[in-house]
């Protein structure tokens, strides 16, 4: 493992949790979006995430330890992005223009409290890469003092 590679594992996870958190804001953002371009009512968004070494760390571990090669880091990016199939909410309003005959409007699939949980959670573990890299930074900071 490299000098750095703590630094660019925790740098992976906040790009990452970035771009949930950016998801999660647009799925709050559009939470009462009852029409798109496409006519329909907005479908809530989810983030996939991806390993960018596959592999466990006992694999990679053992891996290294055998050859006595430095392997890349690994950490984790954004697979893609999809939307969340769930039905959309049918809420009994016969005086909104949406309205269908039987005055039903069709809402987004987005529940605000899922989606401020998931924003918390997000921002948890924005926070925890902050520290990580903190911490590596610490110890990088030490080990340069020893050398003096």
């Amino acid at each position: 493992m490299g000098l750095f590679d703590a630094i660019e594992i925790a740098g992976s996870g906040l790009t990452a949790e970035r771009v949930r958190m950016d998801v999660t804001s647009e799925n709050l953002a559009n939470a009462d979006t009852t029409k798109t371009a496409t006519g329909q009512p907005y479908r809530r968004q989810e983030v996939v995430l991806q390993q960018t070494e596959p592999g466990s760390f006992g694999g990679a571990l053992s891996g290294a330890m055998e050859s006595g090669e430095e392997s890349s880091a690994g950490g984790v990016k954004v697979a893609s992005i999809v939307s969340d199939n769930t039905p959309d909410q049918q809420i009994y309003d016969p005086g909104n223009p949406e309205a269908d005959a039987q005055g039903y409007v069709k809402m987004p699939n987005v529940n605000t409290v899922t989606e401020m949980t998931d924003l918390i959670s997000e921002q948890q573990s924005y926070q925890s890469d902050v520290t990580a890299m903190q911490t590596a930074k610490s110890m990088f900071t030490a080990t340069l003092g020893l050398l003096k």
